[in-house]
């Protein structure tokens, strides 16, 4: 018998290839793919023959056939469903990002993650990149000081194809640019830079046709004092042209760039010390697509985790949840045109509905 970790993937779309490459690639000696369900047999045909996994039409057959890890590659839109259904048959989950698109439904995934004892983690797979953990060392070391501003651009290219189909850019199953291609980017200034206070935030959907926004532009206000821009687009044209994140403080400046905020750019401590002149270049990482290399191990600190008992993971459902707080707050500000602080618990009226 193979002490591999049993892992089933729900849902074959467009992310699911990454998911392939890491199960092929780089997690062969701790887990094994026992099976693939998605609704359409041509999808899941693809990985369940480059795995020889079990072919399934839906969720309850992934269930009777009991792995132990399930990853929910489904549309944003069911990510609550899906988790729930599943932990409630006491399969563990690792949900692609949103957890949820609803802070009530990422509540009661928590609770019954706690209930039925088990693993409900969200992907976040960018805190794991060099350059990301080089700053959370430099931010929890104190060698920024006092942070002055921070602030993330994430400029892409998405066509009116991309927005076609029956879910991208639509309130209920996903909403616009920020939580869908400029999440990690938000979850990372917010992992980074501190608690924040309060938000002001206009979008609208400006070179492509959708329901929610394709371009956002966001004023932070830090706990802390500082402030802050997210700055956000799929109407690029004609490539995905930037992604960065840059914090700058009284005692040092940063900024990482790359297809998945990827590469140290500029690292300009007041004070360097032994070190610091090579962290370009020690804590940058080539990497092939916006995907980043960091699936692989989250996916494997997560199994890890389960082999020892445990169900707390590096980024839970109430981790990602304070992201998805931030979201809400963003879109409320959309709504009403107004700043709107987070200790209020705002709650959009279109996200999710």
């Amino acid at each position: 018998m193979s002490n591999r970790a049993r892992m089933a993937l729900l849902g074959c779309g467009r992310v699911s290839a990454r998911y392939l490459e890491v199960f092929r690639d780089e997690l062969t000696d701790i887990a094994e793919v026992v099976a693939i369900a998605d609704k359409v047999p041509e999808k899941r045909e693809l990985f369940a023959t480059a795995f020889g996994a079990a072919e399934m039409g839906g969720i309850e057959e992934l269930i009777a056939a009991k792995p132990e890890i399930v990853c929910i590659l489904t549309e944003s839109g069911y990510h609550a469903e899906h988790a729930l259904q599943l932990m409630r048959a006491g399969i563990n989950v690792i949900v692609e990002k949103p957890v949820a698109l609803r802070l009530d439904h990422a509540e009661e995934m928590a609770r019954v993650a706690r209930e039925h004892g088990v693993i409900c983690a969200e992907i976040k797979q960018n805190r794991y990149n060099p350059a990301m953990r080089f700053l959370r060392e430099a931010v929890d070391a104190g060698r920024f000081g006092r942070l002055v501003t921070a602030g993330v651009r994430v400029h892409w290219c998405r066509y009116q194809d991309y927005y076609d189909d029956p879910w991208h850019g639509r309130w209920l199953m996903d909403g616009g640019v920020l939580s869908q291609q400029a999440i990690h980017h938000v979850d990372a200034l917010r992992w980074l830079a501190g608690p924040i206070e309060a938000v002001c935030a206009h979008g609208d959907s400006i070179n492509n046709n959708l329901e929610a926004e394709d371009t956002a532009v966001v004023i932070v206000r830090f706990e802390s004092g500082a402030l802050g821009t997210i700055e956000a687009t799929t109407s690029a044209r004609p490539r995905d042209f930037e992604a960065s994140l840059h914090l700058v403080g009284e005692k040092a400046l940063a900024k990482v760039g790359g297809q998945a905020i990827n590469l140290v750019e500029t690292w300009e401590p007041v004070e360097p010390i032994a070190g610091d002149e090579t962290v370009p270049e020690r804590c940058s990482q080539q990497v092939p697509t916006s995907y980043g290399l960091g699936h692989g191990p989250y996916i494997r600190e997560v199994i890890d985790r389960m082999r020892d008992g445990r169900t707390d993971v590096p980024v839970d459902v109430e981790e990602g949840a304070k992201t998805l707080r931030l979201l809400h707050a963003i879109y409320a500000s959309m709504e009403t045109g107004q700043w709107v602080r987070l200790a209020d618990n705002p709650v959009s009226s279109r996200l999710g509905r």
